[in-house]
């Protein structure tokens, strides 16, 4: 009895110490991780960098956000994060639902088929920047005199024609319904694509209140409602269909990269609705005076340059020459 008493002992004494020594392995490894966590958060540092929620199209490879950034950064030092949320009206109900607490410091891609909401959002910042803009592109993103969304492209939208297809180019919205289209129209779908929503738009404005019966007489002729452009517009180019809704800057895209003129946007008799985009600072954006950089970057000069040959769309900064292959663009009148 009294041997395994001791034997009790020495466990308990012994337990006791291997308590204390993973106790304090415990602590050792405790510091380590917070230790690990403060370093990441050091290098994380808020301030160096500017979050942004975008389309694929302005940060992808062929758009102008890498080279912005890259630019960006060599001026000021900060770095942007993109983040593709879609189109501009998937980018405002994102920065919506984040309102309290927001990930992002600016959206890029917001535009005048959504910019009264996003204003009456209240999650946007007004303020003024340092700009050049050319003469009305403010009025088309803001209300009244107060300034929240900074246009930073635009161009109007318009049907895409394949002059290899045999067929003539329609002239109106009518012609587009003959029967010689039939299955020969690319359309978008407006609730995922900014073009699509374009379309619907234009629709509305010609037609008013005889919208709907317009589009059931169209709906025989459109081969696809594709989800979002470059779907669309690659399915144009593949030859699948001779006509597509997209811009009139498209075609100096043809003219630049594929060197032919094959490809023409057509001018409408009834007019064009034009597309202008723009970026904001959110008003809770935890690195504030970097996004406010970034904005007055995305409009300066240097970064104008690169909208054109980048985005296809025309600069908002009235300092910037278009390229030669701009030159025949067509300049439609343009529908209020």
């Amino acid at each position: 009895m009294k041997e395994s008493r001791i034997k009790v002992s020495f466990c308990s004494e012994w337990h006791k110490i291997n308590l204390k020594f993973l106790n304090c392995l415990a602590l050792i490894a405790g510091m380590v991780v917070l230790t690990a966590l403060t370093g990441c958060k050091g290098k994380d540092n808020r301030a160096e960098k500017v979050i942004v929620y975008t389309y694929n199209s302005f940060s992808g490879e062929w758009g102008a956000g890498p080279e912005i950034a890259r630019l960006f950064k060599e001026k000021t030092g900060l770095e942007i994060e993109y983040a593709d949320c879609g189109d501009g009206g998937q980018i405002l109900s994102k920065a919506i639902l984040e309102k309290d607490d927001p990930y992002a410091d600016v959206l890029i891609g917001l535009d005048n088929s959504i910019y009264e909401k996003a204003i009456e959002s209240k999650i946007l910042l007004k303020w003024k920047p340092q700009m050049n803009l050319k003469e009305g592109l403010i009025g088309q993103l803001n209300v009244n005199n107060d300034i929240y969304i900074i246009p930073y492209d635009y161009s109007p939208f318009a049907f895409m024609f394949d002059t290899n297809s045999g067929l003539p180019a329609p002239e109106n919205f009518e012609d587009l319904t003959k029967d010689i289209y039939r299955k020969k129209i690319i359309l978008m779908d407006y609730r995922t694509s900014t073009p699509g929503l374009g379309f619907k738009n234009w629709v509305e404005k010609v037609y008013g209140d005889k919208a709907g019966d317009y589009m059931k007489r169209l709906e025989p002729n459109v081969l696809t409602t594709a989800p979002s452009w470059s779907v669309g517009y690659g399915m144009f180019t593949e030859g699948e269909a001779p006509l597509v809704i997209s811009y009139t800057t498209s075609e100096p895209y043809h003219i630049e990269y594929d060197e032919t003129d094959r490809y023409k946007a057509l001018e409408f008799e009834e007019g064009h609705l034009m597309q202008v985009e723009g970026a904001a600072v959110l008003a809770k954006a935890k690195n504030k005076e970097g996004a406010k950089k970034l904005v007055e970057f995305l409009v300066s000069d240097e970064a104008q340059k690169l909208i054109a040959q980048t985005q296809w769309m025309f600069p908002s900064n009235k300092n910037i020459e278009l390229p030669a292959s701009y030159k025949d663009v067509i300049q439609p009148k343009i529908i209020k």
